[in-house]
């Protein structure tokens, strides 16, 4: 929704009093309840599934204290979650401080947990410190079922309350935690879990945790998007979708598999593992001959998206250490310009993972490290051993330097090109494309502007729009596939050009030839429109593959969104009814004519440019009815992997990825 509201201060006329019987204090675990997205960030699809997360960090932990090595995940038919694993089990003797079992003290207090105490956890994942806690108060209900000292205990909770103490239910020969949990409805905006963003964790988690394996089934039939996020029927499992991941070699395979649609420049992927300073790093890397640079890094299993100083400490170590070499070697002596540190690194896929007792995180989305000691440890480690790899592997060292030469080559003319989008890209309307057709509101918080498919259906948004807050800037024709594309041809190309100038933002820094400047910002909507066809959903992924490779920071800040045009209009008489999907055109065409079709006329829609103005504004541009999608990500690292895939120059993989996932999407002929 678009809201454009001004808050207005109200005159006190009634000189009410503020006392201390207006303060006030929320215990245990209702201020989970009052503010939900203060503890999962949202309380949508993101905080959903954080849910899940918390769960699974707890037996991930475990499993790196040496004490799990199987983690399952099931997705049940009455919509709940189960997370089951194999280590010791939470322990439920009573607490002494609290009087009462150690499960319920976990399961019912914020901050109370065995990650507290370094000898019980050397390090630990979770951003926040709330865990289960957190999970339970969100649930409806909660059963944590444990399996410890020969005997099986249960406690059940509703919305973080036990019902009962916790009772011993028999025997058992293994050890190991149960949770289940349902979602509370009346919490989040939707309690449909989604397979692929829990099995891409799951994934994720196994590469960085070597040894341990993790699964996920789901039980469900089907579910409110179609069976979109549900199990597949005829997979010859019973119509259970099931994954397991299980990893011997790592952040190798990790690597291995985000570059699967890439061409590899050397034969091995270079492994790194040392304890620098007491902090365990792990690290490899490959170069490729792709022109981007995918470099991933993760702190006790978090996904450390904003970087932070382990970044820039592997940063550092490799440009210093490849320079050095590539100067020893003379493969620099005719070059007429100085390597700077992007050039090191294009080409470049590296996973980076760090363990640390007590991390510090900063950031907007409490994402980046900010340990200044470990900065030092990762330099180290990378400096050490790939100075030892490079003199041992000449052959690839020669190779890797060669990229990085042509790398420098194309950044100098890359330069020139981004210098001409710098000087176009201006804050007041002077320089902007001419088929801009910009709003009057200039508060970037209230503006919205349109990448629009063609010069049709940019002229029916243009006439359907809102002028106050919405800009609408039509492309011409499918944009640059910028995943096969060098940076000079990427600045070179007349509609990218158009949208750095339209959106007001500039490219690089002396630091980071592609860091992103938002300074400029023109509007905090940037909004893809295109058609509701194949080809439509084809220029929307070269469009964000642009956004991610070239403006991911817009997308972690959450500016970028998706328009859903309708597929069909539906009319009987003088009613009529859009439709989205083919279940709903079926559904209303049901209820319009009683399951004969010949009584509705089907109008379907082909391209925006069908719809006239006011139909356009009605069901993709006002903001009281419209739907955005708006484009997050769940894993940078899988994310990375996806467009590699989809829009790489490898075909094998690319048809893989499309055969195991066609039968879960909805493709309209």
């Amino acid at each position: 929704m678009y809201y454009n509201e001004k808050m207005e201060l109200k005159k006190n006329n009634s000189k009410e009093e503020y006392l201390a019987e207006n303060i006030q204090v929320l215990e245990g675990l209702e201020a989970v309840r009052k503010r939900p997205a203060m503890f999962i960030g949202d309380i949508s699809v993101k905080g959903l599934h954080h849910l899940v997360h918390e769960v699974l960090d707890n037996s991930i932990d475990e499993a790196l204290a040496g004490y799990c090595s199987n983690i399952e995940v099931s997705l049940n038919e009455d919509g709940s979650v189960t997370v089951l694993d194999d280590g010791r089990g939470i322990p439920v003797d009573i607490h002494e401080k609290e009087g009462k079992s150690a499960l319920e003290v976990v399961m019912t207090m914020l901050h109370a947990g065995g990650k507290f105490d370094k000898d019980s956890y050397k390090v630990s994942g979770g951003l926040h410190g709330v865990g289960v806690s957190c999970v339970n108060a969100l649930s409806s209900i909660l059963k944590a079922e444990i399996h410890r000292d020969g005997k099986v205990y249960i406690q059940e909770y509703e919305r973080g309350k036990p019902l009962a103490d916790v009772r011993k239910t028999g025997n058992t020969d293994i050890t190991g935690t149960i949770i289940t949990f349902t979602p509370d409805n009346t919490i989040f905006t939707t309690t449909s879990f989604n397979f692929e963003i829990l099995s891409a964790r799951l994934r994720e988690l196994a590469f960085l945790n070597k040894g341990i394996r993790l699964s996920i089934a789901d039980l469900r039939n089907s579910d409110e998007n179609g069976n979109e996020n549900g199990n597949d029927n005829s997979n010859g499992n019973g119509g259970i979708r099931k994954e397991e991941f299980y990893s011997e070699e790592g952040l190798k395979e990790f690597v291995n598999f985000l570059d699967e649609s890439r061409e590899p420049l050397t034969q091995d992927c270079i492994q790194i593992e040392s304890i620098k300073n007491d902090i365990p790093v792990e690290i490899a890397l490959q170069y490729n001959t792709s022109y981007t640079e995918n470099i991933h890094s993760y702190v006790n299993n978090i996904n450390t998206i904003e970087g932070g100083t382990h970044l820039a400490g592997f940063r550092r170590g490799l440009t210093r250490t490849l320079k050095a070499y590539a100067e020893k070697s003379g493969m620099l002596a005719k070059l007429k310009f100085d390597i700077s540190g992007d050039d090191f690194r294009e080409g470049l896929t590296a996973i980076i993972s760090c363990k640390v007792q007590e991390p510090q995180f900063e950031g907007q989305t409490k994402t980046k490290l900010g340990n200044s000691e470990v900065m030092g440890a990762v330099d180290q480690s990378v400096s050490e051993l790939l100075t030892n790899y490079l003199e041992e592997n000449p052959k690839d060292a020669r190779i890797i330097v060669q990229k990085v030469v042509l790398a420098a080559t194309a950044r100098q003319a890359a330069r020139k090109a981004r210098e001409l989008v710098q000087r176009k890209s201006v804050l007041s309307g002077a320089g902007l494309p001419g088929k801009l057709a910009d709003c009057a509101d200039k508060d970037p918080a209230n503006s919205e502007i349109y990448l629009v498919e063609g010069d049709s259906a940019g002229g029916t948004a243009k006439q359907g729009r809102d002028r106050k807050f919405q800009a609408i800037l039509p492309l011409k024709g499918k944009i640059l596939n910028v995943e096969k594309a060098m940076q000079n041809k990427v600045f070179e190309n007349e509609e990218i050009r158009n949208m750095f100038t339209a959106l007001g933002v500039t490219i690089g820094t002396e630091e980071d030839s592609l860091a992103l400047n938002l300074d400029g910002l023109r509007y905090h909507k940037i909004i893809i429109m295109t058609d509701a066809d194949i080809d439509g959903s084809h220029i929307t992924t070269l469009i964000m593959t642009f956004f991610f490779r070239y403006m991911l920071d817009l997308i972690k800040q959450g500016y970028l969104y998706i328009a859903t045009p309708p597929l069909y209009l539906i009319k009987k008489g003088k009613e009529e009814k859009y439709c989205w999907s083919e279940e709903e055109r079926k559904r209303v065409v049901k209820e319009f004519g009683q399951g004969k079709e010949s009584t509705v006329n089907i109008q379907r829609y082909k391209g925006l440019g069908e719809m006239n103005a006011h139909q356009l504004w009605d069901t993709t541009m006002d903001p009281e009815h419209r739907t955005l999608r708006q484009v997050t990500i769940a894993s940078a690292a899988d994310a990375d992997r996806i467009f590699s895939v989809l829009m790489g120059d490898e075909v094998p993989p690319r048809r893989a990825f499309i055969e195991s996932h066609a039968k879960y999407a909805n493709i309209d002929a």
